[in-house]
């Protein structure tokens, strides 16, 4: 389990298509407090630590995975949001994530506001039923608040998120431009609640 709290930057040193596809990524963790088998999530994937060194770790992300995820997530150079295991005690400073990517949107609009920034992300049909106004959701590994949701004729539907100055600094917010793809996780909360609507409907 995860909060979406990011805690360091890395960056994609290294691919290597085998099976699956391993991944060597830096970071800036002590990884001599980061076991063998490890959950990361990196930019909202839960992936498992299978070798590492220092100031690096290694994962093997699968086919499934890749295509789960947003285009260009794996690439060598890529930056991903990293953020180790919520420990029993952890303050849980932003929302209970699981690592689980959802679905895939992308920014549609970005303008600044002040000194923070107003992005709207388009989510696919199949998520926009769990998105709500003042709900928390999961964008690339990030817990953040919608402020703003507007329905699409195609069921799809716009939020609207602020990202303000700090985040942008400890994430890969700072980089918001329009046609880019995010991993999006939705609350745990609203996908047992519309689990429960469907079958009370039937």
């Amino acid at each position: 389990m995860f909060t979406g709290i990011i805690t360091d930057v890395g960056r994609i040193r290294a691919s290597e298509q085998r099976g699956d596809l391993r991944l060597i990524i830096s970071c800036a963790y002590d990884m001599d407090t980061v076991a063998i088998g490890a959950s990361i999530a990196c930019s909202g994937v839960c992936l498992t630590v299978v070798d590492k060194g220092e100031g690096w770790f290694a994962v093997d992300a699968s086919a499934e995975t890749i295509s789960r995820t947003a285009a260009g997530n794996w690439n060598e150079g890529t930056r991903l949001n990293l953020e180790r295991a919520l420990k029993v005690g952890d303050e849980l400073g932003g929302h209970i994530v699981t690592g689980h990517v959802d679905g895939v949107g992308h920014i549609v609009a970005s303008e600044t506001i002040g000194d923070s920034w107003k992005v709207t992300v388009a989510a696919p049909s199949s998520l926009a039923p769990y998105i709500a106004t003042k709900g928390s959701i999961t964008v690339d590994g990030v817990s953040l608040t919608v402020n703003e949701i507007a329905d699409q004729a195609d069921g799809s539907a716009n939020f609207m998120l602020n990202i303000i100055p700090h985040t942008a600094h400890m994430t890969t917010l700072d980089t918001l431009n329009v046609g880019r793809q995010v991993n999006l996780e939705i609350d745990v909360l609203a996908r047992y609640l519309k689990r429960m609507e469907d079958i009370r409907a039937r």
